[in-house]
């Protein structure tokens, strides 16, 4: 018998990664859906290959999520399809299970989060919900051990009888009459989504009530209200949401720098060994130094230098993600966002540029509208991802104060004034090259949960950690390899670094800096965290990469080339501002299938840290 697909579909925030995780486990993997830039993780389990949908509220086709949904189901050979809803909102998600149901032979609806049901005093009567519905149903909560066996034990059974016949909506005269169709909506699409909700309503309004006795089905929620009084406050909540911003950007300051020490001692000390391994194997003396100080010495330190910070940052993030927090910034931040002609998503995927600029630019698919997912696609390098981190940190310390408080202050001031040129930026945009006002878009603000540690440091961990570091160190290699043979390529005049560096001067002086430092920035291309050592590595004349010395030392390395408090700032700020990394660039390339608004993502940020400079150089300097 071949292998049985089965397409899991739900709402956004309703578990069903969640379950999907609890599935499969370790055998999943990910990948685009033909064509389409969104990505679909699938995986085994009990015999049947599971396709975890994106999270959409609908099958209309109003974004690459809807669209791909919609798509698997209608025409991607799906076997049976598994409804995950929120037995807190159960209304709003047997509307999707409705249209799945008009689209698919076989259907199973698991009620999930019966746990925080539970909490908000709400039983819901899963037979009486398949009696209604005519397909089988189950509930449980998704992390739980047993949710697996139930879920796998369900399909089974619903295999080994014939296809059940959904319950049907009655559609009004003049409605779109089925969803499974390549043109996507009609005339009669509002009248088809009022009759879904009406008969969603009702199918709740019977299958729900109180456990303490009294009517109605919605939960008790005071708690959250009186949380969003003050997160979604017009005072309290901007101010909220920037403490705990700079908390977190704190402890990673804090937090990364004892393991970046011991983890860039543990990867320098392999250097020797692995120069000896390849003279054993026969490699020629120039080979072996290219490889070993030039190839393994820049990704130790990148490694060293990236994965502590990221380590903190991402599980820190996904925490705030998971507590229900990140939806309110997203609220609070639509506001500032709509004048500009974008929406408050944006703001989540600027967070996530936090981290990297590549994952915020894959993360821009959570916005429907196409104009505005590519106004936050080309605006997402104005964020500082982690790589820029080690270098706004020691010169902040350096020139500033060595206390931890002093760069957490200044990573957030940094922070914030990357938050306003996006806006800016934005609105310029939208006036220009992506004319047109903000959508509307539907926003859910998640009930506030209590974050599920081990599942949050596991996705931290493997979906977005290793997934950077990934590509940073596939990016690194090859560039410590070609910054050794630039730095032993001797020309008339000197190494070819030192003749670049020369050829920069005036430019460099320019910005406030010096031909030097702005080599670095470009040698820094590959990943910004090599920016400082290939700094201090040209101010040395030396040929490979050093490592960072003590703040005192880079102190008076620094002030010894002239620098000052001014040549400080401008560094900063074009740290801040400059071209985007090798591999978000690619990404960039990869999701817009365009290389206009690539050299456009790249080219804006660039411009934005030359003005900057260039004004505070003629202002300070």
């Amino acid at each position: 018998m071949s292998e049985r697909v089965i397409a899991l579909a739900g709402n956004p925030n309703v578990g069903k990664s969640t379950l999907f995780n609890t599935l499969t486990g370790m055998h999943q993997h990910t990948g685009n859906w033909p064509g389409k830039t969104v990505e679909l993780s699938e995986g085994r389990a009990g015999g049947y290959r599971i396709i975890d949908l994106p999270g959409t509220y609908s099958l209309l086709a109003r974004s690459p999520e809807e669209e791909i949904s919609r798509e698997t189901l209608c025409h991607g050979g799906c076997d049976a399809a598994v409804v995950v809803c929120d037995a807190c909102a159960l209304s709003r998600s047997l509307v999707l299970a409705l249209q799945v149901a008009e689209m698919t032979k076989r259907v199973l609806v698991v009620v999930n989060l019966l746990d925080e049901a539970e909490k908000k005093r709400l039983v819901v009567d899963t037979d009486a919900l398949s009696a209604i519905l005519h397909v089988p149903v189950i509930g449980l909560v998704a992390h739980r051990r047993d949710s697996r066996r139930r879920v796998l034990r369900a399909l089974d059974a619903l295999f080994d009888a014939p296809p059940p016949t959904p319950l049907s909506v009655s559609y009004p005269e003049g409605a779109c009459m089925g969803l499974c169709c390549d043109r996507g909506g009609c005339q009669g699409e509002a009248l088809c989504i009022r009759a879904q909700w009406e008969l969603a309503e009702s199918i709740a309004a019977q299958v729900c009530r109180r456990s303490d006795g009294e009517a109605g089905f919605r939960p008790d929620d005071r708690r959250d209200r009186r949380l969003d009084r003050v997160l979604l406050g017009p005072v309290a909540g901007p101010l909220v949401m920037l403490l705990m911003l700079s908390a977190i950007l704190w402890l990673t300051v804090v937090g990364a720098n004892v393991p970046s020490e011991w983890l860039g001692k543990l990867l320098f000390s392999l250097e020797a060994p692995l120069g000896h391994a390849l003279v054993r194997l026969g490699a020629p003396p120039w080979l072996c130094a290219m490889l070993t100080e030039g190839a393994w010495r820049v990704l130790a330190w990148v490694v060293a230098v990236m994965l502590p910070p990221m380590a903190i940052f991402f599980p820190l993030f996904t925490l705030l993600e998971d507590a229900g927090l990140l939806p309110r910034l997203a609220y609070q931040l639509d506001g500032p966002f709509e004048p500009c002609g974008a929406c408050g998503r944006q703001g989540l995927t600027m967070c996530m540029s936090l981290g990297c600029n590549a994952a915020g630019v894959v993360g821009c698919r959570i916005i429907g509208s196409p104009r505005e997912r590519l106004l936050a696609i080309v605006t997402s390098s104005l964020m500082p991802c982690n790589g820029r981190f080690p270098t706004l940190i020691a010169l902040s310390a350096v020139f500033f104060g060595s206390s931890a408080l002093i760069p957490a202050v200044g990573l957030t001031l940094s922070v914030a004034l990357c938050a306003l040129l996006t806006l800016a930026s934005s609105w310029l945009l939208s006036r220009t090259l992506l004319p047109g006002g903000g959508a509307a878009f539907v926003l859910e603000l998640p009930p506030y949960r209590r974050p599920r540690l081990g599942q949050v440091l596991l996705r931290s961990l493997l979906d977005r950690t290793l997934f950077v570091l990934g590509r940073a160190i596939a990016a690194a290699a090859p560039a410590g390899a070609l910054l050794w043979l630039l730095g032993h390529w001797q020309l008339d005049g000197g190494n070819a670094l030192a003749l670049l560096a020369n050829a920069l001067e005036p430019l460099g002086r320019f910005l406030g800096l010096d031909g030097k430092m702005l080599l670095a920035f470009l040698l820094g291309a590959p990943a910004n965290e090599i920016v400082l050592p290939s700094a201090l590595m040209l101010y040395t004349a030396g040929t490979s990469l050093v490592a960072v010395p003590s703040l005192p030392e880079l102190g008076a390395l620094l002030t010894a080339q002239g620098w000052t408090a001014g040549t400080a700032v401008c560094c900063m700020l074009f740290a801040l501002f400059h071209w985007p990394c090798l591999t978000t660039l690619l990404t960039v390339r990869r999701e817009t299938h365009s290389l206009s608004w690539t050299v456009l993502a790249a080219a804006l940020p660039t411009a934005i840290g030359v003005v900057l400079c260039a004004i505070v150089h003629f202002i300070l300097i």
